[in-house]
């Protein structure tokens, strides 16, 4: 790391808070680029750092890194446990934010009872996680039987770390995941998933040089997590542009030029745009039909979306628009893409079962891209919005591909390291925690295929709105998470002889 870096890790405002040891790891992970498929330099960094305290490391063949600490003295025989956390971040920031993810460091700052970011997301999903363990790994204080710790690559983009990590490297009995986000809840299962991508052949046409050109925006959207804000009725910027150009193209008269939205699947599009051209006459009707339009917008989603803008602004002339055919063939099916919540769980009271996010939108060369992240607690439910979006995509003479398929997490009632966990939450806060199901991929699903035997639980601090730039984590449970874990490592049983 740069000197400059150096000194605004020994000026954070995060030093002084508790703990210690974890955020001073945390400043120093948010001083280091590391959005999906660029964690390689925090990597590097974490494995130097390993190496000069004598840890073994192990980078495997995808990147993932693993770290091994012996247990502490009078602890030896005790089950080994692996700390599991992700090395990447989502990269979404504010549209009037100036900030390059793979160079520029995080700006973290503290306010009130809350860690955030300026204009960005912070990365406490799962930075906070991460550096739990590496704090662990560093003490020299905290009593634990044999202890690993896995770092994922990629999973905030497919997960490709957690599919490709081979049996035979870890030697673990437990594994505690880090990447739940509610302080007092332990999670003991989780979604399943699959990306779905759209392309819908385009043909062009020249530009009418007679028209105008005009660029229509929505934006000051939160946003948010696919999987976890998914039941909150925020606006999916994509789906309402779409909806604005079903009542209204025709009566326009407009002819798209270029429409995109979104850029991630797995974050609840914040802001989408549509350049097109219309007939001069046509002008001043399309400036009413939008301030209607946004009229209804605020009305409807005065609660959840209080920040909500279209904008429209003069564009440049383009030299080619969409066919009417083609055009009336995207807009169709944009709008009629299913997205949010599609059916809620009979088993787990109040938790999604199965949902939809319609995240990305991309204009092609000679297609339009839309890319969908479909989450589901159960493999049917996955698989029925799977054939509506194949049905879908066949009326539009689109194509359809379903990639990156993911196991979800089947809960296990039975778990001795939930029982763990449980009573230890119990014995420290005189409260019961809540036994949960999470809407979102954790890896856990993905473990248990190369290492069937092994017990989990997932636990974490509070983390609002992840996967946009409204993210922050609550200081307070981030030392009451810090608690839980170090108590579960001391109670963690001695392994059957």
């Amino acid at each position: 790391m740069t000197n400059a870096i150096l000194n605004k890790i020994t000026e954070s405002p995060l030093l002084q808070l508790y703990p210690q040891p974890l955020w001073q790891w945390f400043a120093q992970i948010c001083a280091i680029p590391h959005p999906s498929k660029h964690e390689a330099a925090l990597s590097a960094y974490i494995q130097e750092w390993a190496k000069q305290r004598g840890l073994a490391v192990i980078v495997d063949q995808v990147g993932n890194l693993i770290i091994r600490k012996p247990a502490t003295a009078g602890m030896e025989s005790r089950k080994t446990v692996v700390i599991q956390a992700h090395l990447d971040m989502v990269p979404q920031k504010n549209a009037d934010k100036v900030h390059d993810f793979t160079k520029d460091p995080i700006e973290a700052w503290v306010d009130g009872e809350w860690v955030k970011a300026r204009g960005t997301t912070l990365g406490s999903d799962n930075g906070i996680g991460m550096s739990s363990a590496l704090a662990i790994l560093g003490a020299t204080d905290i009593p634990h039987g044999p202890l690993e710790v896995l770092l994922t690559v990629d999973e905030e983009a497919g997960m490709s770390g957690a599919f490709g990590l081979q049996a035979g490297i870890l030697n673990a009995d437990i594994l505690i995941n880090t990447d739940s986000e509610q302080e007092g809840e332990i999670y003991m299962g989780c979604a399943g998933g699959v990306d779905a991508k759209i392309n819908l052949p385009v043909e062009w046409q020249e530009a009418d040089p007679a028209q105008v050109a005009y660029s229509l925006s929505i934006s000051g959207l939160k946003g948010g997590h696919s999987g976890v804000n998914i039941h909150l009725g925020r606006g999916n910027a994509n789906k309402l542009l779409a909806c604005f150009l079903a009542g209204h193209a025709t009566e326009l008269g407009l002819s798209i030029s270029h429409l995109q939205g979104g850029s991630l699947r797995n974050a609840i599009p914040r802001e989408a745009s549509c350049n097109f051209t219309l007939p001069v006459d046509k002008l001043e009707l399309l400036q009413q039909r939008v301030a209607q339009y946004q009229s209804i917008l605020q009305a409807e989603l005065a609660a959840t979306e209080p920040a909500l803008k279209l904008s429209l602004s003069d564009a440049v002339a383009p030299t080619k628009v969409l066919q009417n055919k083609a055009q009336q063939q995207l807009v169709n099916l944009i709008n009629s893409c299913p997205n949010g919540v599609m059916r809620m769980s009979d088993e787990v009271a109040g938790v999604v079962e199965s949902s939809l996010n319609l995240g990305v939108i991309t204009t092609l060369e000679d297609s339009i891209s839309l890319i969908c992240m479909v989450r589901s607690l159960i493999d049917s439910g996955r698989a029925n919005i799977e054939s509506h979006l194949q049905s879908l995509s066949d009326l539009a003479g689109a194509e359809v591909k379903f990639e990156g398929r993911y196991p979800g997490w089947k809960p296990d009632n039975s778990s001795p390291v939930m029982a763990i966990v449980k009573a230890t939450y119990e014995s420290i806060y005189q409260r019961e925690p809540e036994i949960m199901v999470i809407h979102a991929g954790l890896e856990c699903g993905l473990f248990k295929k190369p290492y069937p035997h092994l017990d989990m639980v997932s636990i974490g601090p509070t983390i609002r709105f992840p996967h946009g730039p409204d993210e922050m984590v609550n200081i307070q449970t981030v030392g009451q998470y810090w608690d839980l874990l170090l108590a579960v490592l001391a109670r963690i049983p001695e392994r059957a002889t």
